[in-house]
């Protein structure tokens, strides 16, 4: 199975044009949050209109899964915690998103929202203690924020992870989480664009400018992930006895 990686959009619509234009060699695109952009001059719901387009061509393309990031948030739920409301609108087009779990070609994928407040941090505890009941093989998170501690989650002078991801790895070990929101993870001396936790492997592709976004490319079955970006290309083998954290870098 081949299945691309990409997060943190942030509107940036010709990088939207790019996945049409690759989505189709892919068995799965993983869109990882924050698709929206909440310092642009354009306002949210008019963004919103032309990203759910956006994603319903893709799902045209190829398998699509979307995650939520705290730039997509437009609504509060009855806790009165912000909450990533179109969302619905999304599922309602047939693409898996937020507290989705589905099979992909045998693979089990849960796909966690952005949470703001305590009621949602418990929905997305039991959201994967649920999946865990069930899992079959191999299992992916998708979750917008990286774990704490973890170089993928290093914007230069401080981490800026989530602590509960780390607490649900140690729990679950699930064996791969795909995420973003920390932009210069990839770029910063002492960050990474992957990270092993115990048995778990961590994927943050980060955010560049430019028409083509920063993106992991992943062959599941053969266990290598390919990271493209402005600074290069680098691989890693994440399943196997080869299995090895280290990045190599790739010339083309």
């Amino acid at each position: 199975m081949k299945l691309l990686l990409v997060a943190d959009l942030h509107y940036t619509l010709p990088q939207f044009d790019w996945l049409h234009a690759v989505a189709p060699e892919f068995d799965a695109v993983v869109l990882a949050g924050d698709h929206l952009d909440i310092a642009s001059t354009v306002p949210l719901q008019a963004q919103l209109v032309v990203v759910l387009n956006h994603l319903k061509r893709l799902a045209g393309q190829t398998r699509l899964l979307v995650s939520s990031g705290n730039h997509d948030l437009n609504g509060r739920s009855a806790a009165g915690e912000k909450t990533a409301r179109w969302m619905e609108q999304v599922r309602r087009a047939g693409i898996s998103c937020d507290g989705d779990r589905l099979d992909l070609d045998g693979v089990q994928v849960s796909i966690c929202p952005w949470w703001d407040g305590p009621t949602a941090q418990a929905e997305v505890a039991a959201q994967l203690a649920r999946d865990a009941a069930l899992r079959a093989g191999r299992w992916i998170w998708v979750y917008h924020a990286p774990p704490s501690g973890s170089p993928t989650s290093w914007a230069g002078t401080r981490h800026f992870g989530d602590d509960a991801l780390v607490e649900w790895i140690g729990l679950y070990s699930p064996d791969v989480v795909l995420c973003g929101h920390i932009h210069q993870s990839p770029f910063r001396q002492g960050g990474s664009w992957v990270d092993r936790i115990g048995s778990s492997w961590v994927f943050n592709a980060g955010k560049q400018i430019g028409p083509v976004p920063c993106h992991i490319e992943f062959d599941v079955d053969q266990g290598a992930a390919t990271w493209h970006s402005l600074a290069g290309s680098q691989e890693v083998t994440f399943a196997g006895p080869a299995a090895d954290p280290t990045p190599r870098e790739l010339s083309f």
